[in-house]
């Protein structure tokens, strides 16, 4: 199979779709792999070293797509690659169609396979593919979150951890899933008093004997929010729906109730976010605000650490990759369900639920399709 890696040009997004580690094992296998000109280079990654790897080098992305049977990508096509995109050709990425419109439009257009890597699913309903970049978003959450408490970037001034004889932060974790446990992880490592909210009990129960002292849980409720979010200084929204929109946790005429300088970090943006006041956002501008709440909704936030994103991405996608390309897409979903379950729109249909109900859409029969 012929792979094209094109360059990603979304804001300040520095990823790339396959290191030059994960290009020799496709080239190992016989297949052709072409990597645009300095593709890596915000990663890390030279193009000597994708050409030591068995990949050749093309300078434009036009040319990526033109000859690549699978296109592997990190972040969603934004408009400017629409057209670039052919009848058939397997695009393997980050979709998050469900919260928008205008892109899952354009790909039923394109009559393109569009497999998402945030809905490839074990039968134990984990998320292969979307739990790397879950890590590294739930830890970067408390990171971002510690400096947008400072004052100069219009927080309320409270350092996570405190100092002997003042109290640390109070952070609020919407979401017990990778995310959450991550975020928790790294707030309760700086001191901070931290909070986890889930609706699953067995969940709370497992967060609740793994977790450190300073990390409570707290079944996850509209009242048990309103009653905690006036004490809070960091609240983090990490509530996963796979493959549709995420629900609305914090609304906004909750935000009256917060303090004057509250940090939000929703992590939940790119699949429509759990706070309602939440928009996208880019790292060139991450912030803003809403009665005197910070916003930070900055929709990839893993591009802010892309070395170690890419490694980490590059871990969990490539032997699904090598799969596809052995096989085909066809061959390949048929043979490992979950693949199937990340096919999300073929040949001008939908054929993933959460996308279809997303938009009202109808729904194509994959088993037909494929």
């Amino acid at each position: 199979m012929i792979i094209g890696i094109p360059s990603e040009i979304k804001n300040n997004e520095s990823r790339v779709a396959l290191t030059p580690s994960g290009a020799k094992e496709l080239s190992k296998k016989g297949h052709e792999v072409y990597v645009q000109s300095n593709a890596g280079t915000g990663s890390g990654f030279l193009n000597k070293e994708y050409l030591d790897a068995g990949a050749k080098i093309l300078s434009q992305a036009s040319e990526i797509y033109e000859i690549a049977e699978m296109i592997m990508k990190v972040k969603e096509p934004i408009e400017s690659e629409y057209a670039l995109i052919q009848k058939d050709q397997l695009v393997f990425t980050y979709f998050h169609f469900a919260s928008s419109k205008p892109l899952t439009d354009a790909m039923m257009a394109s009559r393109s396979v569009c497999l998402s890597y945030e809905t490839v699913e074990k039968a134990d309903k984990s998320l292969p593919l979307l739990i790397p970049m879950s890590e590294v978003a739930g830890r970067m959450s408390i990171q971002e979150g510690a400096k947008y408490l400072e004052k100069p970037f219009k927080g309320r001034g409270v350092l996570l951890g405190g100092v002997p004889g003042v109290p640390p932060a109070r952070v609020l974790i919407l979401g017990g899933g990778i995310v959450g446990m991550n975020a928790a992880k790294i707030a309760a490592g700086m001191g901070s008093d931290v909070t986890i909210m889930d609706v699953n009990l067995s969940r709370l129960r497992y967060l609740d004997e793994i977790m450190p002292a300073n990390v409570n849980t707290c079944m996850s409720s509209e009242y048990n929010i309103r009653n905690i979010i006036g004490r809070c200084d960091l609240i983090v929204g990490g509530v996963l729906i796979p493959g549709a929109k995420a629900p609305h946790l914090i609304t906004h005429d909750m935000l009256k109730d917060m303090q004057s300088g509250t940090v939000l970090v929703d992590v939940a943006v790119d699949q429509g976010g759990c706070i309602e006041t939440c928009k996208p956002t880019t790292h060139e501008d991450p912030t803003y605000i809403i009665d005197d709440v910070v916003h930070y909704c900055v929709a990839n936030m893993p591009g802010a650490v892309p070395y170690t994103s890419t490694l980490s991405l590059t871990n969990a996608t490539l032997p699904y990759a090598l799969i596809l390309a052995d096989l085909g897409w066809k061959k390949g979903c048929k043979s490992n369900n979950e693949l199937k379950k990340g096919l999300n729109i073929i040949d001008g249909k939908i054929v993933y639920s959460g996308v279809a109900e997303a938009f009202n859409y109808e729904m194509g029969n994959l088993d037909l399709l494929l």
